[in-house]
């Protein structure tokens, strides 16, 4: 067996597994709305609109798991919970603004090529 193969392979689930969990639509938007500094579950729900509690929970917990995320409980009454980016939060973060940035500037190419591409059908 070719190990070089092997690990090639690795590698790429590996990292297809994070793209996949980065690339998810709620992740890119939690992760944005966190952008700016810590926020309270209700204020992240109401920042991205159309997640429904149960899929924003399961987000936050698969950010906090994957270390992207930190959860702060205060022992208040009742008890707030906040949440916010890590370092690595934060950096996923600045990638996803050169991301949409690359998008802003690019749209109207490919808008142009997929009307062109249509047109050769």
């Amino acid at each position: 067996m070719d190990v070089t193969v092997s690990h090639a392979e690795a590698d790429c689930r590996g990292v297809s597994e994070v793209l996949n969990r980065v690339g998810d639509k709620w992740t890119i938007q939690v992760v944005v709305a966190l952008r700016l500094g810590s926020l309270r579950f209700n204020a992240i729900k109401r920042q991205v609109r159309g997640i429904s509690q149960q899929m924003l929970t399961r987000t936050l917990k698969a950010l906090e798991r994957d270390g992207m995320v930190e959860r702060t409980v205060h022992h208040s009454t009742p008890p707030q919970v906040e949440y916010k980016l890590t370092a690595l939060g934060l950096s996923l973060s600045e990638t996803v603004r050169q991301l949409a940035e690359w998008a802003k500037t690019n749209r109207k190419l490919i808008e142009e090529s997929r009307l062109a591409y249509d047109k050769r059908r």
